[in-house]
């Protein structure tokens, strides 16, 4: 699996940062699921997720708090 570029991924998310939590987060759900299918072909959990975000497939929302706003 190809990764997508990082400009591509820059437009869905609103820093680098973000980028780097989103997708952390959405692999270890991908490998506590264990159901993807690109997993039993050997892709890693965070290829997949990369490419996910790319694809608008995944997405996050920013909750701002005390410390950080969005």
């Amino acid at each position: 699996m190809k990764q997508p570029s990082l400009d591509k991924l820059m437009e869905k998310v609103d820093s680098k940062y973000t980028l780097v939590i989103v997708v952390a987060k959405r692999a270890r759900s991908i490998m506590e699921e264990g159901k993807h299918e690109d997993l039993s072909k050997g892709v890693k959990s965070v290829s997949i997720s990369l490419e996910e975000i790319s694809k608008s497939t995944s997405s996050y929302e920013c909750i701002p708090d005390e410390h950080s706003a969005c």
